[in-house]
């Protein structure tokens, strides 16, 4: 049990740093330095790199080892057409099948992301994960299995790391915050079809933002 928290640990601590950037994209993960830096043997730091490859935010090279992922424009829209359909379908499954309660849950964390922007003047969103993430918690209320299954596990934590990205671009923080917060009354009004819609226009927006940001990136 003890080796297993000391994993889970090792694993939360990598892929947080990775997410948020403090690991770059493309950096080699030299197992020597990040076992004395966290004072770690590497069989639990090796197992947390293998699950953090299986999330696909680490791929093994050969002749140099792990190294965090890089980001790829064909992925970055690929994924995000995977996003605007199954995000706007579980709108729509949502505003049917939550209860009042998630719908005031969900009204909560919107009061909270809307607090932190104005901690941080505008310039960044809140980006937390799991019951503080305003998007898995309407896929987790669609109530649809499978969509939980591929967007709040095995897409989730990449996709996280492209939401990142765009999180501090001028002016998409609270542009971001206010879309969520037209979604979220069309799912107060019970209306699917605009939940909907609203959320595929918030997910084709935050696309537009991160392709620009990449042709500045490899520019």
């Amino acid at each position: 049990m003890e080796a297993r928290t000391q994993v889970d640990r090792i694993y939360q601590h990598l892929l947080e740093a990775i997410v948020r950037g403090d690991i770059a994209p493309n950096e080699r993960l030299r197992e020597s330095e990040i076992s004395t830096e966290l004072g770690i043997s590497r069989g639990p730091l090796r197992e947390a790199l293998h699950r953090l490859e299986s999330r696909r935010l680490v791929r093994k090279v050969p002749h140099v080892g792990a190294q965090v992922v890089g980001f790829d424009r064909q992925e970055l829209i690929e994924l995000y057409q995977i996003r605007e359909n199954l995000e706007s379908l579980a709108c729509e499954l949502a505003a049917r099948n939550m209860t009042d309660e998630a719908l005031a849950e969900l009204g909560a964390v919107l009061t909270r992301h809307e607090q932190y922007l104005e901690d941080q003047d505008g310039q960044f969103y809140i980006q937390q994960e799991g019951d503080l993430d305003f998007h898995f918690n309407i896929i987790q209320a669609s109530g649809n299995r499978w969509l939980i299954n591929l967007l709040c596990d095995e897409l989730y934590q990449r996709v996280r790391m492209f939401r990142f990205q765009s999180a501090h671009r001028p002016g998409r923080p609270r542009q971001a915050l206010e879309e969520h917060q037209r979604i979220f009354e069309a799912l107060r009004q019970r209306d699917g079809e605009l939940a909907s819609l609203l959320m595929k226009r918030h997910i084709r927006s935050a696309r537009n933002v991160l392709e620009q940001a990449t042709e500045e990136t490899l520019s």
